[in-house]
């Protein structure tokens, strides 16, 4: 018997897991009455497949995250069980951190801070169906309904659903209809969305088996440690609250024992019996793909890596699989130190519904159904970072558009958030989307080091970051400015005792007077160095010296990107109407035209990163715009 409920709230949040947090609470700090729906309690912010936040790129995304006023790197700081800066041999635009995570304290965290959030309510429900009307000639949404029947009316809603759209997880020839986990999967939203006209895709991943610890040689693998001196996530996190013991993580390797296993049983293999319907992730593969495609290769890397401070369990990176059973056993079994593994939790492999992402504004708000807005795997992306980032826009502009605001759009000079989304809505993803950082063509700009100088005060305005907090950026700013002056104003000479300096530190003499910040720029000096010959230092906190340190060495490159973003800006400066009409711009190309009808591109630079659109169909619609403002003017 379906059930009379009816409630109204502001903001309807479907899932909870990294996206759906962030995008509930971002709409709940504004101000706004929020429910967060989720097919299981327990599975508020899960990880079901690694153990680890960030990472090359994506500890970027999540530092980004906390700069606009997120949770997800001040949950990781409370919950990491190893920490470590990963590519400090190279330069700082691709240092990024990653940190192990006890998987159950993470979610347990997250679902405490949910919990204690004012305007706040998680319900363990089953979305089935949006509810909607025409309004002035488009789709507004104005609620959903539950599978129990209750309805939700709601002035804008929030899709973050994952992996568990028509979920199914698959292991060999065993198929379950279940979400990740085992959980329960939902199996009718994707109809009502259908109905509404969106195209949906279907995607794959896979995770690993987790083995029992102690059925583990770690005597046969090389140990991983975590850094020395940690560093937090977030920028509100006190650096000396995380100095603290950690656990070691393990490396080994595949062999080609193990690769003959894989081979002769590709046929039992999902992947490759063509059971899968769903395109999987080309930068995260399963290691049959390894196996199969990377055929020259004699070894591939695997992390043994802890589950948590009080399991047993541990994960088995590097090998996802949607083998059967006694494959993935036999497989592993090969690997050293994994000779008498026991496996708790097979691997497999999980397809699931999403959305084609071109469907969305910059704002992840859809183009043809106003107030419905989406963020995460839903949007065809992978990781718990990416889902954050999308998340967190989705909600704070939910909001905005209650509020009745503009809305808060990053684009790819000033984040890594706008890297990703404009990369999700501009092109035609036909596998799920990973954030690499060669994919940000401004990274010596988007460090992860400076993340909350770039985009703190957008989160203040927004009304997500607090006085104080941006208070304390606006000092760090300052103090940054100040000792890059005098640095530049501060000079040496020549004599005995900077000779001596320099040539204990392996560095040429100098043959007239120099100011430090030109010895700075040296490669084989630090600032850290520098203070033996600068008795005018004061003492300064190490996230400002850090920041005046890759100001003054890498100036040269900073000030050369911040010319090629003027560039930028200049084209995403020339806006194209909404109400475009394509088929005027006669010296337009077909494919073009019809791409661009398809995108509706807010801007002539967006439009210029559309595929099958190329440099002459932009020149031809500049000319057009130019002309079109000519003629409105006069007019």
């Amino acid at each position: 018997m379906m059930t009379g409920i009816e409630e109204q709230v502001d903001v309807c949040v479907v899932g909870a897991g990294h996206a759906g947090c962030e995008a509930a609470l971002a709409c709940a700090r504004l101000g706004f009455e929020t429910v967060v729906f989720t097919v299981s309690v327990d599975s508020i912010a899960l990880m079901p497949c690694n153990p680890n936040i960030g990472g090359s790129s994506k500890g970027h995304l999540v530092r980004e995250v906390d700069a606009l006023g997120g949770e997800m790197g001040k949950n990781i700081d409370k919950t990491f069980i190893q920490s470590k800066m990963l590519n400090v041999s190279k330069g700082p635009a691709v240092h990024s951190l990653r940190a192990q995570a006890d998987k159950a304290d993470y979610t347990r965290e997250m679902r405490k801070v949910l919990e204690g959030q004012e305007h706040l309510t998680i319900k363990q429900a089953e979305i089935c169906e949006l509810l909607w009307i025409w309004e002035d000639g488009k789709k507004r949404v104005t609620g959903v309904k539950t599978f129990t029947g209750a309805v939700y009316k709601c002035g804008a809603v929030i899709l973050c659903t994952g992996t568990y759209l028509k979920a199914r997880c698959l292991c060999g020839e065993s198929i379950t209809y279940t979400g990740p986990n085992g959980l329960q999967a939902a199996n009718h939203l994707t109809d009502s969305l259908r109905e509404m006209g969106i195209e949906m895709h279907r995607f794959k991943t896979g995770t690993p088996a987790r083995m029992d610890g102690r059925s583990i040689d770690y005597s046969r693998m090389e140990e991983q440690f975590g850094d020395e001196r940690i560093v937090p996530f977030s920028f509100s996190t006190d650096p000396e609250s995380v100095q603290k013991p950690q656990v070691s993580c393990w490396l080994t390797y595949t062999n080609e024992k193990t690769h003959e296993i894989i081979r002769g049983n590709l046929d039992r293999s999902p992947i490759y019996a063509g059971i899968i319907e769903g395109t999987g992730p080309r930068y995260c593969p399963s290691i049959e793909d390894k196996v199969v495609k990377f055929a020259d290769k004699e070894r591939h890397q695997v992390f043994i890596e802890p589950e948590g401070l009080h399991t047993n369990e541990m994960y088995v990176g590097g090998m996802s699989s949607s083998l059967p059973e006694d494959v993935q056993l036999a497989m592993y079994r090969t690997v050293p130190g994994l000779e008498n593994c026991k496996i708790v939790r097979n691997a497999y492999a999980i397809e699931y519904d999403c959305i084609n992402a071109r469907q969305l504004y910059p704002s992840l708000e859809f183009k043809e159904v106003k107030g419905l807005f989406s963020g995460g795997q839903f949007n065809g992306s992978s990781g718990y970072e990416e889902a954050a980032a999308q998340g967190l826009i989705a909600g704070i502009n939910a909001a905005m558009s209650l509020s009745g605001r503009e809305p808060l759009l990053l684009d790819r000079s000033e984040s890594y958030i706008g890297v990703l989304i404009d990369d999700l809505v501009t092109k035609d993803n036909r596998e799920p989307y990973r954030m690499m950082t060669s994919r940000a063509e401004y990274r010596l700009l988007l460090r992860q080091d400076n993340a909350d100088l770039r985009l703190r005060k957008k989160g203040y305005e927004v009304g997500l970051i607090s006085e104080e907090e941006y208070g304390r950026l606006l000092i760090k700013e300052e103090s940054i400015f100040q000792e890059i002056s005098r640095l530049k104003s501060s000079m040496v000479g020549a004599n005995q005792k900077i000779r001596d300096f320099l040539q204990s530190h392996g560095s040429s003499e100098l043959k007239t007077a120099a100011s430090l910040a030109e010895l700075l720029c040296r490669p084989e000096l630090s600032y850290e160095m520098l203070a033996e010959i600068d008795p005018a230092r004061k003492s300064l906190p190490e996230d400002v010296t850090k920041q005046v340190e890759i100001e003054i060495k890498y100036e040269g490159y900073i000030s050369r990107q911040l010319r090629q973003v003027e560039q930028y800006k200049k084209m995403e400066g020339k806006k194209i109407p909404l109400d475009m009409d394509y088929d005027a711009v006669s010296s337009l190309r077909l494919e073009a035209r019809q791409k661009l009808k398809e995108f509706r591109p807010l801007s002539l630079g967006q439009a210029s990163r559309i595929s099958g659109v190329s440099p002459a169909d932009i020149s031809v619609l500049l000319i057009y715009l130019e002309h079109r403002s000519r003629s409105e003017k006069q007019g």
